[in-house]
């Protein structure tokens, strides 16, 4: 952790909604003229998609049918933990980018599904800005979230979380309702040892539960919208946090517990501007005095 050079980290499985957040967070950012350095967790996968595809095999040859891009061996752990720890120091850290897309490889003349070289964070960023899988990860070896100044967890409840991994991969990368079935058990015991837990060090967690039926989420034709959800936020140490004001501003938002407001779905963009500005800006505040 770093006063001078602090470090937020936004972490959840795909398909979480961590995008959402990070739109609300980049916003804030720009309007409060804070200069981020943005590190996408794709960025630390060990493999690029044709050398994953390549480790897949092998594991699977070898009986281990669980390897994904949740297990802690598919990841630069050690390389991430490296780059919080440096920035918290120093201010600057070695990152990359990973290229999902031919609109991002584009500029730099590679193919889509490689990573970009290794380069040093530009100069003079006011924070570093971590989206990905892995932003509180605690192995037996590495510990990355104790470098965070701002851990956030985004992690709708499980049927729901299933619901939008399906509709992404059938639309966007044309896989079979069975394909995806089989990469969610694949997933599984990483998910369970590896991603559930850093929900327990986070700082906020964001978890939307919709209010309409999602027993069987494999068939479900739609995506449970805003309107239909709630959102439960809850503070690891709610100390600091105005809550009066964020009920009555938050209308029709309730406390389920001393440490927790449940938000209706369709005000989670205001939600996230009410409670990250502050929390922010007491960043900057500290950064500024030291």
């Amino acid at each position: 952790m770093s006063v001078k050079h602090p470090v937020v980290a936004i972490t959840g499985s795909s398909g979480a909604g961590t995008t959402s957040v990070t739109r609300t967070l980049q916003h804030i950012f720009r309007r409060e003229h804070i200069t981020p350095a943005v590190v996408e967790g794709d960025s630390f996968h060990r493999h690029d998609r044709e050398g994953m595809k390549l480790a897949t095999d092998a594991a699977d040859a070898a009986g281990n049918l669980h390897f994904c891009h949740f297990s802690p061996e598919a990841n630069l752990l050690d390389e991430l933990e490296e780059l919080f720890r440096s920035y918290g120091a120093t201010g600057t850290g070695r990152t990359r980018r990973y290229l999902h897309d031919d609109e991002e490889a584009e500029p730099y003349r590679q193919a889509p599904g490689t990573f970009t070289p290794w380069v040093d964070i530009e100069p003079d960023t006011d924070i570093l800005f971590y989206e990905g899988l892995h932003g509180a990860a605690v192995t037996p070896t590495t510990n990355v979230a104790r470098h965070a100044d701002l851990l956030v967890g985004v992690v709708p409840i499980i049927n729901l979380e299933w619901i939008q991994k399906a509709h992404r991969d059938k639309a966007d990368r044309g896989y079979s309702s069975e394909a995806v079935m089989d990469t969610i058990l694949r997933r599984m015991p990483d998910y369970v040892h590896y991603i559930c837990p850093q929900f327990s060090r986070t700082h906020v967690n964001f978890q939307r539960v919709p209010t309409v039926d999602t027993s069987d989420p494999f068939i479900a034709r739609f995506i449970p919208s805003a309107d239909e959800s709630f959102i439960v936020i809850r503070f690891a140490n709610p100390t600091g946090i105005d809550f009066p004001y964020l009920l009555s501003m938050l209308h029709d938002s309730f406390m389920s517990r001393s440490n927790i407001i449940v938000v209706p779905g369709g005000k989670m963009e205001l939600a996230l501007q009410l409670i990250f500005t502050p929390l922010i800006l007491r960043l900057m505040e500290r950064r500024k005095k030291a």
